[in-house]
């Protein structure tokens, strides 16, 4: 069979594959939107996509990959997994990327080990391995020559994120969807303007199998379990069953802030 059939056989392999995921309309009109206002993918970026492995991350994959064939400019990306060094088996991620052609790759790490030492027993974790893993993503950034990182916060994250530093830090503070870091690393999130639930049921009616709890560092060691997002989380559970456009208000709020009326 000459060179010419197998590559013809296997685009055609990889086009039927594709068409297994289903993209929401609305999603990807969200996402269009958020480009389009905040400049996310432009000429000659190379992104680096920060995959976990859970719903967000990996819709999000799929996501960029929809956008990368369909945008008039010319950019890339790939996805990165960083393995904290707890013998996580990212065997179904691999595979998934590997079949819907999003270049992948699986970084590993002591980020765990170091963990022991550096978390005092009873302790939160979460700004720790938040750290770390964002300095990780930052480095192979730098020396692979990726000028963005793309992270799949939603707006259910940006509200959470908010009343979180509101309530326990005494600040206006929330997560932006594009800012450029100390290291000139440009930080987007193009799912900052989608629903956790809009990205739950992209998960569901697609069979994507997603990462979970089993990858967490919380259910490795005794570590005091974080309770401050999960509080936030079902505050606005509640105020969202009294206020239905609490998040559509939330959202118009954070691109209408009066700072001369703060102290």
């Amino acid at each position: 069979m000459s060179e010419n059939i197998i590559n013809e056989l296997e685009t055609e392999q990889t086009e039927q594959k594709e068409q297994k995921i289903e993209l929401s309309k609305k999603l990807l009109r969200i996402v269009g939107q958020t480009n389009a206002k905040y400049s996310l993918f432009e000429e000659g970026d190379k992104i680096l996509l920060g995959l976990s492995g859970g719903k967000d991350s990996l819709s999000l994959a799929h996501i960029l990959k929809h956008f990368g064939a369909h945008s008039p400019v010319k950019w890339s990306f790939k996805a990165v997994t960083l393995s904290y060094g707890m013998g996580e088996n990212f065997d179904y991620l691999s595979s998934h990327c590997k079949e819907y052609g999003i270049e992948h790759e699986v970084i590993e790490s002591s980020v765990f080990e170091l963990s022991k030492e550096k978390i005092r027993r009873n302790s939160s974790f979460c700004s720790f391995f938040s750290r770390m893993r964002r300095g990780y993503l930052y480095s192979y950034a730098l020396k692979h020559g990726f000028n963005k990182l793309a992270i799949a916060h939603h707006l259910d994250d940006a509200c959470e994120s908010f009343f979180m530093n509101f309530i326990y830090n005494g600040a206006l503070r929330t997560l932006a969807p594009k800012y450029t870091s100390e290291n000139g690393i440009v930080v987007i999130r193009p799912l900052i303007f989608a629903r956790e639930k809009q990205l739950r049921d992209n998960a569901t009616r697609n069979n994507l199998q997603v990462i979970g709890d089993e990858a967490c560092p919380a259910m490795r060691f005794d570590v005091k379990m974080p309770h401050a997002r999960a509080e936030t989380k079902e505050l606005l559970k509640e105020l969202e069953a009294k206020h239905p456009k609490l998040f559509t208000s939330l959202k118009a709020a954070f691109e209408n802030i009066h700072t001369d009326t703060f102290f």
